[in-house]
């Protein structure tokens, strides 16, 4: 009873201006926590809708005089009051606890940069498999300050693309030698220089001009998806877990379909540009009795310019059989490197069916920006699909940079 007539008291004080404070309403020796502000609101907004209805009842009962349709409306008032001070205790305790709980997952909160970045991915993947927003602080802390709400949330931050482009789960070894960049309708110009009169100026004459020719490389958007099962398990457990399984499996994605159009011996129509083999690239072939001949003849063929930064593209049995060849029983050749036995670094591709021999800086692989992300489940199994569309072109930006080597088939070439 005392203590009902102390909340009766501070709702008095709170109609005189004197606003409650939390402290106010915990008459239970403590704070009263957020179940017991809502079984209290429940427990007085019965009995308030209670006095409502006789109220009701009474105002059309000609039975009850004005002094009982008074004290029901005193009774109301006094009920409705305790239930708005109990909410406002309610919001303001739920507030708190909100506010709390977010600090302590707001990636703001996070100050070691790799832990930050993981937990960023984590709400980005997570966000995308429940179709969820992805909220600004996501897309700064990985590098993509556009605000969602103007279209940044179908843009795959920058800083994910650049993990996925630069530091592959999957090794696709053209990374380390060509050219990557992520451009949208990317064009560069070929240029060459031409000198009309190469003689020397005399004095009466005006300067020679040097004069710039050439054409552009266009990149093209050429579409693709990489799929990325997530179990159940790994979705719902450790962000770092769900970062390393999207990633791996994006990375292996991206690289294999590199590596696929860039050696393809059959291209795709629309993708004949992006292959070494692609009669339309007319790579020239340099042909010689044996593969090391080849490889020798075809370093040899390039022009000079192009031969101090050349680099061979081959496959490892390739490279082993030449080994074999030339060791004759010698096991010491055998751990001597690559560019030792062939005069140029080399890199090991299983798809490159022939040698290539090039500056590689001239091969160029973009990625246009616009990458979506999507979902799919299948409900049987319950294994959710992380899905990446992504525009990629190759283009080998000048032909006479490279050589194939190739195996005469003719035992007289």
């Amino acid at each position: 009873m005392k203590k009902s007539q102390a909340l009766l008291k501070s709702v008095q004080q709170r109609q005189k201006g004197q606003w409650l404070r939390l402290n106010d309403l915990q008459y239970f020796g403590g704070q009263k926590t957020l179940f017991e502000y809502k079984q209290n609101m429940t427990t007085i907004g019965q009995q308030l809708q209670k006095v409502e209805n006789e109220l009701a009842d009474a105002a059309i009962d000609t039975s009850k005089t004005s002094e009982d349709i008074q004290t029901l409306q005193k009774s109301r008032d006094d009920l409705k009051q305790r239930f708005d001070v109990i909410k406002e205790q309610h919001d303001q305790l739920e507030a708190e606890q909100k506010a709390k709980f977010e600090d302590q997952n707001n990636i703001k909160g996070i100050n070691d940069p790799k832990q930050k970045k993981v937990e960023a991915k984590a709400e980005m993947i997570r966000a995308t498999m429940t179709n969820k927003p992805i909220t600004k602080e996501v897309f700064q802390a990985l590098g993509d300050n556009t605000n969602p709400s103007t279209g940044g949330e179908k843009l795959l931050p920058k800083t994910v693309s650049n993990d996925l482009i630069h530091e592959p789960f999957v090794k696709n070894p053209l990374r380390d030698i060509s050219v990557f960049t992520q451009e949208t309708n990317l064009e560069i110009p070929k240029i060459a220089f031409q000198l009309d009169d190469d003689d020397f100026i005399g004095d009466a004459e005006t300067a020679k001009e040097m004069k710039a020719t050439g054409d552009t490389v266009t990149f093209g958007r050429h579409k693709f998806k990489v799929f990325v099962p997530i179990s159940e398990t790994v979705l719902n457990g450790t962000k770092t877990n769900l970062v390393t399984t999207v990633d791996r499996g994006l990375e292996s994605g991206l690289a294999a379909k590199e590596k696929k159009v860039a050696f393809a011996t059959t291209p795709a129509t629309g993708e004949e540009h992006m292959s070494f083999y692609s009669t339309q690239n007319k790579i020239k072939k340099v042909e010689a009795t044996s593969k090391y001949k080849a490889i020798k003849d075809a370093i040899a063929d390039l022009h000079e310019d192009f031969r101090d930064n050349a680099k061979i593209v081959m496959t490892y049995k390739d490279y082993m059989d030449i080994i074999e060849v030339l060791a004759n029983g010698n096991a010491s050749l055998y751990s001597a490197q690559p560019e030792q036995v062939l005069g140029k670094p080399v890199e090991f591709v299983d798809a490159a069916k022939e040698p290539i021999v090039g500056d590689f800086q001239y091969s160029h692989f973009n990625y246009d920006l616009q990458m979506l992300r999507d979902r799919d489940k299948d409900v049987k199994t319950g294994v959710e699909l992380f899905v990446l569309t992504a525009w990629v072109d190759h283009q080998i930006k000048l032909k006479s940079a490279f050589r194939i080597a190739k195996v005469a088939t003719d035992p007289e070439a």
